[in-house]
C-alpha cells in the first residue's frame, strides 16, 4: 500500500461518512462504472458545485475498486451489494423470470404438439456482480488540494505529485526494470507490458491548482497536457474518474484532454441522482433527525427554503447536501456555504458592472429569475468578460441555480449570502445605498413613520439604478426588496400571488415568536388607502395567521402597509394601520 496507490486514505474517509447519522447510501453510482471499467481506457469527469458530495463520491469508488483493504464489510450492507440487478426495472424483471418464461412457452407448445423456437436474448444491459469488481484493481486515489497547498509554485506542485507516485510504483512492483528518471506513465506502461496490470485513477478536485495565486496560465496548459500524458490513450488505464467544480478547459475540437466524458449538473442528467439530496432523501434525513434530537428546532419546511432550490438538467429538485447535514447535525438553520468558498469575485463582478451585471445581481437579489443562456467556458480562461460567461460561472460555482432558460438565487441560504455582500460593500454603488436604506425603512415601517417611508422610497426612485423605470412589475418587485433588504434578518418574505398587473404583494412572516408581522401592498397610479383595502379584500391576513398557525408560533400585531405610486407626479404616498392580536381578521 502507498500514499497514492492502493492507500487506506480513501476508505477511512468513506467510512466515517457511512457511519455518520445522516449517511445517505448513493453507492449505485458504482453500477454505472462497472460497464466502462470492464472495457477500459474510458474517462468520465463528473464536476459539480462546492459541498455537492464530489468528494465523499470518489472516496467511495477508490474504497470500492482499491486492492489496497478489504472494504466488504462496509459494501455488503449498502444498496450496491445484492441489488445491481435492479439497474433497469424492466432489465431486472426480465433477467429473473427467463426461466419462468421460457418454461410457459414450452408447456403451451406440448399441448399444441409444437417445437417452440428458443427465445432470442434480449439486449439489455449487461448483468454485474458487484464482487467481481469489489478490491479487485489497482487504484491511484489523488486528491490535488493538498499537493497544492503544500507547495509555493506550479513546479513543486506536480514534481510533489509525480514523486510520490513514482515511489508508490516502485516499491508494489519492485521487480518490473524501471529506467531511470522515468516519467510516471512510463512507469506504468512498464508495468503494463510486463504484469498485465491496469489501474483506475480517481482524481478528485482536478481544478483546485487553477485557484491558486501562483498559478499561472502556463501553469494550467501545463496541467492539462499532464492530464493527458497522464491518461490518454493508454493501454494501463482502466478507467479514469475524475471530480472538480469547473468544467474542463477545451481549446478547440482537438482539445487536449477530449477524451474525457464531461457531466455537468446543468447541462447533462446522467449521474444526477448521486450528486445533492433529492426530496426524498431529505424526508428520509428529516425523520431520522426527529428520531435522534430530542429538542428539534427544524421544520422540514425550514430545510426546503433555507438549502433547495438546485435543479439537474433532468428536471430533478436537489438540495445542498452538506448544508442539510450540517443544519440536522447542529440543530440549527444557518449559512454552511460560506466556509466552502470566497464571495470575493462575485462582489468582483457586481463593483465592475461588467456586461451590465449589476442589474442582474439586484433582480435576483429581490427573488427575481434572470434570462440567459448558460455555456461551459474553458476552465482557463479566469478572465470573464461577458454577461454570460460571468452568470454561467455563478451557475458553476453553484452560487446561482439554472432552469428554463433562467437564473436565480436558489434558496434562503444563498440569498441572505447575496444580500449581506451588497450591504457591506460600499463599492457596490447604488445597490450598496439602497440596501444601507433598509435598515431605516424597517424601522420606519415598524413605527408607523410614513413620511420616511416615502423619502426612501423617492430616494430609491430618484437614484441612478436602471431598475427602476417603473415600467414592469418585476421593478416594482426589486424596489419593494431592496429597501427592505434587512428585513430577511427578521422575518420570512414571500411574495404573494399576483392579482393583476400594476402591483405586487409581500407578506413578511416574523422568524421569532411575539414579533410584528408585515403585509405590504403596493399600487401604481393609486392610493395607499386602495392599497390596504385590496389587502382586506383578498384576505392576506386570514392566510398570515394560518402560516403563523402551521408554524404554531404566534405573532404580536400585524402590520398593514399600502403604497401608492403616481407615474404623473412620480411620488410615493405611504399608509400604515396596525391590527392587533385581539382584534379578528378581515
Amino acid at each position: 500500500m502507498g500514499y497514492y496507490l492502493n492507500s487506506t486514505q480513501a476508505l477511512t474517509l468513506y467510512k466515517s461518512e457511512v457511519d455518520s447519522p445522516y449517511f445517505v447510501d448513493k453507492s449505485l453510482l458504482l453500477r454505472e462504472l462497472f460497464p466502462l471499467v470492464k472495457i477500459g481506457n474510458k474517462h468520465v469527469c463528473i464536476t459539480r458545485p462546492r459541498r455537492f458530495g464530489k468528494s465523499v463520491m470518489a472516496a467511495m469508488v477508490a474504497s470500492f475498486f482499491g486492492r489496497g483493504i478489504d472494504s466488504s464489510e462496509i459494501f455488503d450492507s449498502l444498496k450496491i451489494a445484492g441489488k445491481t440487478e435492479e439497474a433497469d426495472d424492466s432489465t431486472g424483471s426480465a433477467t429473473e423470470n427467463s426461466g419462468a418464461v421460457i418454461s410457459r412457452s414450452v408447456c403451451l407448445a406440448d399441448s399444441l404438439d409444437i417445437v417452440p423456437e428458443p427465445e432470442k436474448p434480449k439486449k439489455n444491459k449487461e448483468i454485474f456482480d458487484y464482487r467481481d469488481f469489489l478490491n479487485r484493481y489497482n487504484v491511484i486515489y489523488i486528491n490535488f488540494i493538498e499537493p497544492a497547498n503544500l507547495s509555493k509554485n506550479y513546479d513543486q506542485f506536480i514534481h510533489r505529485v509525480e514523486n510520490v507516485l513514482s515511489r508508490d510504483l516502485h516499491r508494489e512492483f519492485s521487480h518490473v526494470d524501471f529506467w531511470d528518471d522515468a516519467a510516471p506513465q512510463e512507469d506504468m506502461t512498464l508495468i503494463h507490458e510486463e504484469t498485465g496490470e491496469k489501474f483506475i485513477f480517481v482524481m478528485d478536485e482536478w481544478d483546485c491548482i487553477f485557484h491558486k495565486n501562483y498559478t499561472t496560465d502556463d501553469d494550467r496548459r501545463s496541467f492539462i497536457n499532464w492530464l493527458a500524458a497522464l491518461t490518454k490513450d493508454k493501454a494501463y488505464v482502466a478507467l479514469t474518474y475524475m471530480t472538480g467544480v469547473l468544467p474542463i478547459a477545451k481549446y478547440s475540437s482537438g482539445s487536449t484532454i477530449n477524451h474525457f466524458d464531461e457531466y455537468t449538473m446543468s447541462i447533462q442528467p446522467k449521474f444526477s441522482e448521486f450528486f445533492g439530496f433529492t426530496e426524498k432523501e431529505v424526508d428520509m434525513l428529516f425523520q431520522r433527525y426527529l428520531e435522534e434530537e430530542r429538542t428539534p428546532k427544524i421544520t422540514r419546511e425550514d430545510l426546503k427554503l433555507w438549502y433547495d432550490g438546485y435543479y439537474t438538467a433532468g428536471g430533478d429538485r436537489l438540495y445542498n447536501p452538506r448544508s442539510v447535514v450540517k443544519a440536522l447535525s447542529n440543530n440549527c438553520l444557518a449559512s454552511y456555504w460560506t466556509t466552502s468558498g470566497s464571495y470575493g469575485e462575485i462582489a468582483a463582478y457586481i463593483k465592475n458592472d461588467r456586461a451590465d451585471i449589476r442589474k442582474d445581481v439586484a433582480l435576483m437579489v429581490t427573488g427575481e429569475a434572470v434570462p440567459t443562456n448558460v455555456e461551459e467556458y474553458a476552465a482557463t480562461a479566469m478572465q470573464l468578460t461577458t454577461r454570460t460567461e460571468i452568470l454561467s460561472a455563478m451557475v458553476v460555482y453553484g452560487f446561482l441555480n439554472y432552469e428554463d432558460g433562467k437564473v436565480r438565487i436558489p434558496n434562503k441560504e444563498l440569498m441572505d449570502e447575496f444580500a449581506k455582500t451588497i450591504r457591506e460593500r460600499e463599492d457596490l454603488g447604488y445597490i450598496n445605498r439602497l440596501a444601507m436604506e433598509s435598515d431605516r425603512m424597517l424601522e420606519a415601517t415598524l413605527t408607523g413613520n410614513t413620511r420616511t417611508m416615502a423619502e426612501i422610497l423617492q430616494f430609491a426612485h430618484d437614484s441612478e439604478t436602471p431598475l427602476l423605470s417603473y415600467n414592469h412589475e418585476s421593478e416594482l418587485t426589486a424596489i419593494v426588496n431592496l429597501v427592505y433588504l434587512s428585513a430577511r434578518d427578521k422575518y420570512f418574505v414571500e411574495r404573494e400571488d399576483k392579482a393583476g398587473r400594476g402591483y405586487v404583494d409581500f407578506i413578511f412572516y416574523p422568524v421569532d415568536p411575539g414579533e410584528d408581522g408585515i403585509i405590504l401592498e403596493l399600487k401604481v397610479n393609486s392610493t395607499p388607502e386602495k392599497a390596504l383595502q385590496q389587502i382586506k379584500d383578498k384576505g392576506y391576513v386570514m392566510k398570515f395567521r394560518g402560516k403563523m398557525a402551521d408554524k404554531k408560533q404566534r405573532a404580536g400585531q400585524i402590520r398593514l402597509v399600502g403604497i401608492g405610486y403616481s407615474k404623473k407626479t412620480k411620488k410615493h404616498r405611504c399608509k400604515v394601520e396596525v391590527l392587533r392580536p385581539s382584534q379578528g381578521s378581515y
